[in-house]
């Protein structure tokens, strides 16, 4: 008899409900997936999340040269870059059904399930522009997505092969990625463009010495639109700060909110219209 209870009683702990959702929660769900939005990310700007992903990227003789933050220096613009408006242009080329295809591949460095969140990101450009990104055949212009050291891209086409980086561990975020690939299409940083001190003001004093670069003023083609506080190409109001004071103040309003935007607004869609769907 006793033999019995006890076998009962192995049986109903064996099955416990707790144990049961356990089981369950481990086989749906996996470990956690690396590169993911994180506990507390969604209030990270994302220069925040930029300047995170970037930090080492320097520190070693074979690390890209990259400046204003993510944009990569090539061997050898939210608001236009000028390349855009010479010729040979650095933009790409409009198909003559008005699409702008513009081919890519992923890196396998990616799981499947890293490689959809980027594939799922890049259609949110297809939905409200002329651009659509695709899976390259055999252009010979292409954008190539690794798993490098931190977020990055070229701005524009350069030509062949183009490294656009999206660290697993701190880049997949929906606003990073379509930054740098807004990057990709041309467009520089907001608080980059040719009359950005009419609407912030750079504090320097606040800013890493090593960082000052990054606020270098561009001679861009802001397409008739206004400087916009809100572009998922602004950076944060401390970007790159020294000492946790603001780096950048918004004139004439300083308590305007700056760099918080979570995705490509109004104005970062329009701007991408005028310059390759007009």
């Amino acid at each position: 008899m006793y033999l019995t209870l006890s076998l009962i009683l192995l049986m109903l702990l064996a099955f416990s409900p707790a144990q049961t959702r356990s089981i369950k929660a481990v086989e749906i769900h996996g470990p956690k997936d690396p590169g993911f939005n994180s506990a507390g990310d969604d209030e990270l700007s994302v220069s925040a999340i930029i300047e995170r992903a970037n930090r080492d990227i320097g520190q070693k003789p074979e690390d890209p040269t990259i400046t204003f933050g993510d944009i990569l220096v090539d061997d050898g613009l939210q608001n236009a870059d000028p390349c855009t408006s010479r010729n040979p242009s650095c933009l790409w080329p409009k198909n003559k059904n008005g699409i702008v295809y513009v081919p890519y591949i992923i890196s396998n460095q990616f799981c499947p399930k890293e490689k959809k969140l980027i594939t799922d990101i890049l259609k949110t450009f297809r939905n409200s522009t002329c651009i659509q990104f695709v899976p390259r055949d055999r252009e010979e212009d292409y954008i190539h997505i690794q798993n490098l050291k931190g977020c990055y891209s070229s701005v524009g086409r350069r030509g062949g092969e183009q490294t656009l980086s999206l660290s697993r561990q701190g880049c997949l975020y929906k606003r990073a990625v379509q930054h740098e690939f807004i990057h990709a299409l041309g467009f520089h940083h907001e608080q980059s463009r040719s009359d950005r001190d009419q609407h912030i003001r750079i504090v320097y004093e606040n800013i890493d010495p090593d960082k000052k670069h990054n606020f270098n003023k561009v001679d861009t083609n802001n397409l008739k639109t206004p400087y916009d506080y809100g572009s998922v190409m602004h950076y944060g109001r401390d970007a790159f700060s020294n000492n946790g004071q603001p780096t950048m103040i918004p004139i004439p309003d300083q308590n305007v909110a700056v760099g918080r935007a979570q995705e490509m607004n109004a104005n970062d869609i329009l701007r991408i219209k005028r310059l390759y769907c007009a």
